[in-house]
């Protein structure tokens, strides 16, 4: 290619539709503490999403920390180890211990059979992510967390806009979180969100963000600076009226991608859930190098060489980090689906300006380098 293709590429809605809001900001001098922007953001988001509560924040490893706080969270706390290293840091900085389970097959999310298997006296919580916005079996996790009085949180990062037979998938679970970076299918350049089910649990999450403040003089517990401010807040409202309109694009770009690759042995990419209207975050491959001829990091290089930027989400592991490589959930051996799926595991290029061209030149080259 003659300019670099990345990974992703942020979507922008017209620049401006976003500046009669910037012109209103000028005029009103409220940059953020829950400004009128910050107001509606809240009320127009919760709306689009299908949810009753939702509390906006700067950003969303922000909110998985808050999260955590708001449900008074200790001990150990079962998560995957295949999700940006997000999921577990905000662990770490609660002073909680991840344990780590694998993840079935198909669709590589957390595997409850293998959460159950490894819940002890000291876990606390089952925290899961909705890889690649596909969700988790969440019926299964509801049963667990009942059968054995956990709490149940979800980090959400990648399901914006995902329902489950026509419900927001971010209704399940206690606390869902959500990412708003500019990577994402909705961006606030950066942000995040807590989607809850009562309005005493958004109060709660609404004075933790705000350095634990209730009222003007009242600080009631430790809280955290983690206000979205009103550039943010203006760019989502802007960014809600073509959210559709970029899912529906990244739809199109999916098909193709699946149309091109079918046929070529040793690829294999995520169907479709029966029942889940998706928002195709990523589009992620996985390489069988014995079938297909060469490795992932094979070609993952190659593309790069043609100006093509893959990635490799999520490899590493977040269990072979140093920092969580000690822990004994994260031993060699004790994760086999997240290892191998790890080492397979490409992403490639999907967005909403994405030119079908880009689609043909990729499917290509992985055709011609296959056995």
């Amino acid at each position: 290619m003659n300019n670099p293709v990345y990974v992703t590429q942020p979507a922008m809605p017209p620049l401006a539709e976003f500046t009669v809001y910037l012109e209103k900001i000028w005029e009103k001098r409220i940059l953020t503490n829950n400004g009128p922007f910050h107001k509606q953001f809240e009320k127009d988001l919760a709306g689009y999403l299908g949810v009753k509560y939702i509390s906006v924040f700067t950003n969303g490893t922000l909110a998985l920390l808050t999260a955590l706080q708001a449900l008074r969270i200790s001990g150990k706390v079962i998560t995957t180890p295949f999700s940006f290293v997000a999921t577990t840091h905000s662990l770490w900085w609660n002073n909680i211990k991840p344990v780590f389970a694998d993840i079935e097959p198909e669709y590589l999310n957390l595997d409850p059979e293998k959460v159950e298997a490894a819940i002890t006296p000291q876990v606390t919580a089952i925290m899961p992510v909705h890889v690649y916005g596909n969700p988790c079996k969440v019926e299964q996790f509801e049963k667990l967390a009942n059968k054995y009085g956990l709490r149940l949180i979800y980090d959400a990062a990648h399901a914006f806009g995902v329902k489950v037979n026509g419900q927001s998938v971010l209704n399940y679970g206690e606390l869902s979180i959500l990412s708003f970076h500019a990577t994402k299918v909705f961006n606030t350049f950066e942000g995040g969100a807590i989607i809850c089910h009562s309005e005493d649990m958004k109060h709660r999450i609404d004075n933790l963000k705000n350095f634990g403040f209730r009222g003007e003089t009242v600080v009631e517990e430790p809280g955290i600076n983690a206000k979205m401010n009103e550039l943010q807040a203006a760019f989502g409202l802007v960014q809600l009226k073509y959210v559709n309109t970029y899912i529906a694009r990244r739809k199109i770009i999916a098909e193709l991608y699946r149309k091109h690759l079918m046929d070529i042995p040793g690829i294999r990419f995520i169907p479709d859930m029966k029942g889940v209207s998706h928002s195709y975050t990523y589009f992620p491959v996985l390489i069988d190098a014995s079938v297909y001829g060469k490795t992932r990091d094979e070609i993952y290089e190659g593309l790069k060489r043609h100006n093509i930027y893959t990635r490799r989400y999520f490899y590493p592991l977040i269990s072979q980090f140093p920092s969580y490589k000690g822990l004994l959930s994260a031993n060699p051996g004790n994760l086999p689906v997240a290892e191998k799926v790890a080492e397979q595991v490409l992403c490639l290029p999907i967005f909403p300006d994405m030119e079908h061209e880009f689609i043909e030149v990729i499917s290509e080259y992985l055709k011609e380098n296959a056995v």
